[in-house]
């Protein structure tokens, strides 16, 4: 059975969310946090005030109501940006700094890896990639690369 947390969102006239306690005290421009945006994001959901207080704990989205999940996923998805790579085409090099071309789930890119660093382990089989940037990629199962991407990366692991 699924317990539904008592509280109200919506947003304001300027897009910001706004977060009503049941008591009606209202909180403006509330944003929701994932604990864990890699491994388990739909698990872990904070709804944090401008002031950096949690105003309620999601321990899974499905908890809340459907309109109310559907504004959580809409603030999540316009503040993080981690395209998931799916192949690897080419690197410039096998020495660092080189250039990375690579087929994502929004579509081709191409990025400058400073340092081997750079390519951090997650939970197994993840990877985080950051470039020279910052912008982070994803490579949510090294595994299910293709052939030719596992050989590219493996020369960086």
């Amino acid at each position: 059975m699924t317990q539904h947390i008592a509280f109200n969102l919506h947003r304001d006239a300027f897009g910001k969310l706004v977060f009503t306690e049941s008591n009606g005290q209202q909180h403006q421009g509330v944003l929701p946090v994932r604990a864990f945006p890699i491994t388990a994001p739909q698990q872990g959901i904070a709804l944090v005030s401008q002031d950096g207080h949690e105003l309620a704990w999601l321990a899974d989205l499905a908890q809340a109501l459907e309109a109310t999940r559907s504004l959580i996923e809409q603030e999540l998805a316009s503040r993080e940006f981690v395209p998931e790579i799916q192949r690897i085409i080419k690197v410039s090099s096998f020495a660092t700094p080189c250039t990375w071309t690579v087929d994502t789930d929004r579509g081709a890119a191409s990025f400058i890896l400073k340092s081997e660093d750079d390519i951090r382990r997650l939970a197994s089989p993840s990877l985080l990639i950051s470039d020279s940037h910052g912008i982070q990629f994803l490579i949510r199962d090294r595994f299910h690369l293709d052939a030719h991407s596992r050989r590219i990366l493996d020369r960086f692991l």
